[in-house]
């Protein structure tokens, strides 16, 4: 059978990532590549057998790159530290490298629960990110701080049956947290790449960001969890282009007169 490597990327997760690692003990290795946590993330992941590799945070596509880098065999199954790997999906995989002629890349579904329940709708499922399982090579990543875009570097692409799970969100603060940071990231791309920001385009897009996940991708179905996702979006979508328009503005206080 061919041989895998699991990557788990993670920063400050000490809550999660003994799951995370756990759920993927059945790899041949499992690599955690840690942005220097200030808390026992990396400490706990070592105790359970992970290699810890530590590296500076320059955008999840640099560190995404440098997670498959530090992989040592062919196959790479990646997972964050808020997912778990299933056993359905662990003997899917299983079955995929016992295989005589496997695609080079899998897409694999994702269950995503909050607020007490598996979410559905609100685009959260399939929830089909990026190809998970592939071949070394076989995809990279552009080096982007968020939403990082990758590149497939081949035709042969499948899908899994089985979910992995996803617990996004621990709580509302953390809703608003990842708002915050995805925000702040957000608008440095949009910096870097030259587009212009504004009040009304903050408003507008916002506005879209919350119609897009509660209506379109029928969030409502969802309850209150759908809810609370699609503000949580408009918000982050919000405070992306404020941001963008803070960088671009003087809102620097006039000078002080001293009498």
């Amino acid at each position: 059978m061919n041989r895998i490597s699991a990557y788990i990327i993670a920063f400050n997760e000490a809550e999660k990532i003994e799951s995370a690692v756990r759920s993927v003990l059945w790899a041949d290795e499992v690599v955690v590549v840690d942005s220097h946590s200030t808390d026992a993330t990396a400490e706990i992941a070592g105790k359970l057998g992970a290699r810890v590799v530590q590296v500076s945070f320059a955008g999840f596509g640099d560190l995404r790159n440098q997670a498959m880098a530090a992989c040592a065999f062919d196959w790479i199954f990646s997972l964050d530290a808020d997912e778990r790997c299933t056993a359905e999906a662990r003997d899917e995989i299983r079955a995929i490298l016992q295989s005589r002629a496997p695609q080079d890349a899998y897409y694999v579904p994702r269950k995503n629960f909050f607020m007490g329940k598996w979410i559905r709708h609100s685009g959260f499922y399939p929830d089909y990110r990026q190809p998970q399982l592939f071949r070394k090579g076989a995809l990279s990543f552009k080096p982007e701080p968020v939403h990082e875009t990758f590149i497939l570097h081949t035709e042969k692409i499948g899908y899994l049956s089985s979910d992995i799970w996803q617990f996004p969100f621990k709580d509302f603060e953390q809703i608003l947290q990842k708002a915050n940071r995805y925000s702040t990231l957000g608008a440095e791309k949009m910096a870097r790449e030259g587009r212009k920001g504004g009040m009304f385009k903050a408003l507008t897009h916002g506005l879209w960001a919350f119609c897009h996940h509660y209506v379109i991708k029928l969030g409502v179905l969802d309850g209150w969890a759908g809810f609370a996702i699609a503000l949580g979006n408009f918000e982050g979508t919000f405070y992306k282009y404020a941001k963008l328009h803070e960088k671009m503005s003087d809102f620097r206080p006039p000078g002080s007169e001293h009498l």
